[in-house]
Order: structure tokens, then sequence, then C-alpha cells
């Protein structure tokens, strides 16, 4: 095994709720309402789509918020994986990766293991260049029942809800996430950073037409049929462990790029957050609404105090 390489869940798709698209000479993220998946494959016009999204899509009258799957993992923290991340914008390297309490950082040294004080208390991270950043890997479908669907975010609202609900899901069903039929889905709130707009994160829920009574059931009758084939799912957490402990980061430098441009974009004083659509006021060109008047006036007597 080669030391120093990150072992990850074979990926053979990714799960995006957006894309990255040209503006102004600059390659930025746009959200969207509905899940797509993708090849690993880019093209002229974006990632080629996979043939599981059309598969999906037909199964459905409207947009495709929901997709049935299945985990790898009995370990909830090996299936999603969430640190704060920086990432260099000219190499798409990871610089610095923690957890809120310690962190590894590339420096001239190497690798230094350092206290980690979250981005809005470290001077390292100042500009927006440190952001929580997740990887959930799941199951679709029955053709390769070891290859991946990997879905990255950088919205706090989707690592706490995917986090909560699958230490959740492996609690009350005894430890068999591996085999629980479950369904991501997407799900719309309003915020004021928002500004009252919609903005949609992950959820994980029971499959729709199902209860979590049955789904245990199912799950556990799996988990039996499985044990009576031979296969051990201890032993496959062990080897993921030991995989992900391998490496200094996770990200390579060549996904690292895609990463980058996704979810690290050379932010301008005018963009919006990653996590919020734009204002109406910033789309439109209109004055901007009162909630952001009020909201900018609260950060000006807030600075004019703290001077």
């Amino acid at each position: 095994m080669l030391k120093g390489l990150a072992l990850t869940p074979p990926v053979v798709g990714r799960i995006s709720i957006g894309r990255v698209v040209e503006k102004n000479g600059k390659r930025l993220p746009e959200k969207d309402d509905q899940f797509t998946l993708t090849t690993q494959v880019w093209t002229r016009e974006g990632w080629m789509l996979h043939p599981l999204n059309e598969e999906l899509r037909k199964a459905t009258t409207g947009k495709l918020r929901a997709i049935p799957v299945r985990f790898l993992f009995n370990d909830p923290d090996l299936n999603l994986r969430a640190e704060y991340s920086c990432f260099d914008r000219d190499t798409g390297r990871p610089v610095c990766v923690g957890n809120g309490e310690k962190c590894r950082r590339a420096t001239d040294a190497g690798i230094e293991e350092l206290p980690c004080l979250s981005p809005d208390s470290c001077t390292f991270a100042q500009g927006g260049t440190c952001k929580p950043y997740g990887r959930l890997n799941v199951l679709i479908g029955d053709e390769d029942e070891m290859g991946s669907f990997c879905f990255r975010t950088t919205s706090f609202n989707s690592i706490r809800t995917l986090a909560a609900r699958l230490h959740y899901f492996a609690a009350v069903s005894g430890n068999v996430l591996a085999c629980l039929p479950l369904e991501l889905k997407l799900r719309g709130k309003s915020t004021t950073q928002s500004y009252r707009g919609a903005i949609y994160y992950v959820d994980l829920c029971v499959r729709t037409n199902s209860t979590l009574e049955s789904a245990i059931t199912e799950a556990r009758e799996l988990d039996a049929r499985r044990k009576a084939a031979g296969f051990d799912q201890q032993a496959l957490d062990t080897a993921a462990h030991a995989g992900f402990s391998n490496g200094a980061f996770e990200e390579s430098s060549e996904d690292g790029g895609a990463v980058v441009d996704e979810f690290y974009p050379q932010e301008t004083p005018g963009d919006a957050p990653h996590d919020a659509p734009a204002s109406p006021a910033a789309t439109s060109g209109s004055p901007p609404s009162t909630l952001r008047d009020k909201m900018e006036r609260k950060a000006v007597q807030l600075g004019g105090k703290a001077a």
C-alpha cells in the first residue's frame, strides 16, 4: 500500500444539486432545485450524465428530488466525512484540514498537526478560504455493490442534517446502517442569509411508501443473508478506516481542481454566498430589499462599535 495515499471508496458517479458555469471569465457554481447524477467524465457541456439519471427521472412525475440509496458502511463517519477544509485555488491541493479541535496543515516543513480554531477564529482561514466540506458516499442501484456515488457539499444544513440522520438510523437499527433501504431527499428552507428566498439542502429519510419499522425489518433480514453468505461487514468497515487514515488528506490534487471550481471559487464583493441564492436585488438590479438594508445597517453599527 502506498503510504500517504488515502484509500477512499471507489466512485462511479457524482450527485449534485447544481453545476459550474462560466460568468465574466470565471467558473462559478450555480445552484439547482433538483438532483443530477453524472459520470466522472467532463465534456464541453459539463459533466456527462449517468444512465441512472434518466432511469430515476422516469420513475417520478416531476423534478428528481429523491434518490433511493444504501450505504457501504455501518459506521456513519465512514459514509460521511466532514471537516473544515482550505484548498490552494491555483493547484487544487488541500492545504489545511481540521475538525474544530485539531488540523493537519501543509507547511514548508511538511504536514504539521496544529490546533483548529474553526474558520471564524483562525487567522489562516481569513478571506473565506476555509469552509466546512463534506463527502457522502452512497450506493445507487444494484449494478456495482462496491461502486459508490459521491455527493460533495459545503452546506452546513446538509452536513448537519446528514450527520444526525446517519447516527440516528445506525442507533435505532442496531448498527445495520449498511443494510437499511433509505433515500436522499432534497428539502427547501428560507433563512435571513438567503434573504428569505428558498435554499435547498440534502436530507436522509426512509424511502417513500415505507416506514421505519419495515425498513429495519428489511435491513435485519438482509444482514442475516449477508452473514450466511460470508459477507463480513465489520472487516469492510475496518479496512475503510485503515484506508482513510493512510493519507494526510482525502482529496488529491487531481480531484481538488474540480472541488475548488465548484465550492471554493474566487469570490468578489458582489458575489452571493455559495449556500444561498442571490438576492432579488443582486439579480434584477433593483434597490436592496428592506431586510437586506436592515442587515447591512446592523453590520455597519456593529463595526462602528467595535472600532
